[in-house]
């Protein structure tokens, strides 16, 4: 029968759009003004700090909407922000350098819905303000570490092949000059490190001197490596401040943004996205000469160390281990009652240190914290200078063969072992990083934005709804329900969708869905006329409009999602926005447009002699 959809496709529309409503309503209920207490350095909020500040806050006559304890964070909302903003000095002078006091915007969506999933649509920076920052990657470091990476195994290289050498030096340009003693053995020598590193440039000096230096196009892999890497160790990293729908992307060469909407205050957030602590894991050299070492006489495969006491420690430069390869830190306490830190290491490190650990049972190994700090000192260029820190936690000796799980033992505090814990789950930093640009975005004008955008999108829709209302009657009544369907999934998909985040060219592209989503109706509604016209029957005239119409609507449609694509694959943060909330737009509008309507039309039109439609 003409006009009548079976009962499986009347439910879906149903369903579709029910689901839609339930997770777009959370955007209704808005934000509540809050203030987030978290501690510095491992400490951690607790039931005696909640009492204390709820104290604090009766004391001084600072009425608080809700306050909640939640994995050692304090979350304290307010009714407006200039009770906030009070609270925010009072809390943060009572409490001391021990915990971060920041200023936060929290959800007021219900709890039946935070059950279901629902959440608000995630607002950008331009929108909701927040916090920025550019930060530059330190290449000299990860240069410097590929040198001596590079030292080390020349050496054990040159030793296999038996090729005697006078000397190995890095130069400053993070080159290696190797001198041999027979210079008859130029050219093979040359051969072999050709055949072991095809990213290497070679350069014959003299008839027994070679200078390696890192080939250009090495050098741009090592530092997209570097980049890439610390990318994904910061994404890691923020989802520790529990930022909501943040922006971390590459700029230029070297450089990284990282955007943190709904964070007022930049203290917690330096901290843990500066850090670049990390753990390296060292054999002991114990047969090195400890009183010649200190006197400058190290040996060459060697450095010496020294731990929080100041007793120095002999170590074999190269590392078993490296912080890249731990997945999980957890802090803890010993069969002793002190804290350490449960460490996790990644298949391929579990190997490793399961290999090196058997081959050296009996032997003692050092657990060596690296961490590079501002100098306080800039270069010529003006770039900070960092300097490298560096403390042996512990030294203990192999008792048997260690596992990807093991314990780091030798930590003075909990606090220090829960800090230690953080930074390493987070991830060991490839190289260093340095902010160089700091900019606060204050919310007001977000909320002018938001203002003209929701302004600008109602006038918009009623404007729509008006003239499809006075066009086409009936027809254009459904249209409009159709409309405003639209807009509720789309509200909703942009709530459930984890990357996409509402930005102001966004709230532009919604406002131009509007229009464009009513255009599917326009060609089935006049498609339904010219069949009308032709002398076909009202049931044919429907079936026809919408059937006939449909290549035409998927043909224009496909088109705008396929610029969508191009533009959400070569533009920038904005840009994507822009192409994100059309290309969802378009897309919605075929489904309420052709299914959603045809629904309706079925519904009052369907298997019933008619002879006039309001159209």
């Amino acid at each position: 029968m003409l006009n009548r959809y079976p009962l499986w496709k009347n439910m879906m529309v149903i369903i579709v759009v029910a689901i839609g409503i339930f997770y777009s309503l959370p955007n209704f209920y808005g934000e509540d003004p809050a203030v987030q207490i978290s501690g510095t350095r491992g400490v951690q909020a607790d039931t005696t700090v909640l009492a204390n500040v709820q104290q604090l806050l009766i004391k001084n006559h600072l009425d608080a909407k809700s306050i909640s304890l939640n994995n050692g964070n304090i979350l304290i909302r307010f009714k407006n922000t200039d009770t906030q903003l009070l609270a925010k000095d009072d809390i943060a002078q009572a409490l001391g350098d021990n915990y971060s006091v920041a200023l936060n915007l929290a959800p007021a969506t219900p709890k039946w819905l935070a059950n279901i999933g629902a959440t608000p649509m995630k607002w950008g920076l331009d929108l909701r303000g927040g916090v920025r920052f550019l930060m530059q990657v330190d290449m000299n470091t990860v240069l410097k570490k590929h040198q001596q990476q590079l030292e080390d195994d020349l050496r054990v290289d040159l030793r296999k092949a038996h090729f005697q050498y006078r000397s190995i030096i890095p130069a400053t340009d993070f080159s290696i000059n190797i001198i041999l003693t027979n210079p008859e053995n130029l050219s093979d020598v040359k051969v072999l490190l050709h055949k072991k590193y095809p990213n290497i440039d070679i350069k014959e000096i003299n008839n027994n001197q070679l200078t390696l230096t890192l080939s250009e196009k090495a050098f741009i892999e090592e530092r997209n490596l570097a980049i890439e890497q610390n990318l994904n160790i910061l994404r890691r990293r923020v989802e520790e401040l529990g930022v909501a729908e943040p922006v971390i992307q590459r700029q230029g060469a070297d450089r990284i943004v990282v955007e943190l909407p709904g964070i007022q205050d930049t203290a917690r957030a330096k901290e843990i996205l500066g850090a670049t602590a990390t753990l390296e894991f060292h054999l002991v050299n114990h047969n090195a000469n400890l009183e010649a070492a200190i006197n400058g006489m190290v040996p060459a495969d060697s450095e010496i160390k020294y731990d929080k006491n100041g007793r120095p420690v002999v170590l074999y430069r190269r590392a078993i281990l490296g912080g890249e390869h731990i997945t999980n830190a957890n802090s803890g306490t010993d069969q002793n009652g002190r804290p350490d830190v449960n460490v996790t290491l990644d298949s391929k490190g579990g190997e490793i240190m399961a290999q090196a650990t058997k081959l050296n049972l009996g032997k003692p190994m050092g657990t060596l914290y690296v961490e590079y700090k501002n100098s306080g000192k800039k270069d010529s260029f003006g770039k900070p200078i960092l300097e490298k820190y560096e403390q042996v936690i512990n030294v203990a000796t192999i008792q048997s063969r260690f596992s990807n799980q093991f314990q780091i033992t030798g930590i003075d505090s909990p606090a220090e072992a829960q800090n230690l814990a953080v930074l390493l789950r987070s991830g060991a930093l490839t190289a260093p990083i340095q902010i160089v640009e700091e900019r606060t975005v204050g919310p007001s004008l977000g909320a002018q934005n938001v203002a003209q955008g929701l302004k600008a999108g109602l006038w918009g829709l009623g404007i729509t709804i008006l003239f499809m209302l006075v066009y086409y009657r009936l027809f254009g009544l459904i249209s409009d329900i159709a409309l405003i369907a639209n807009m509720v999934l789309l509200v909703g998909l942009m709530s459930l969708l984890p990357g996409a985040t509402l930005t102001m060219p966004g709230i532009a592209g919604i406002v131009l869905s509007v229009g464009m989503s009513v255009d599917a109706n326009v060609l089935i509604f006049e498609r339904i006329k010219e069949e009308i016209r032709n002398g076909r029957s009202v049931q044919q005239a429907i079936n026809e409009g919408y059937s006939g119409a449909f290549s035409s609507i998927f043909d224009a449609n496909l088109t705008t999602i396929l610029t969508c694509i191009v533009l959400y694959a070569i533009g920038t943060g904005p840009v994507k926005g822009f192409a994100v909330t059309l290309s969802l737009g378009v897309a919605i509008s075929m489904f309420t447009a052709i299914t959603g309507t045809r629904m309706l039309v079925n519904w009052i039109y369907g298997g019933k002699r008619v002879k006039k439609l309001s159209i």
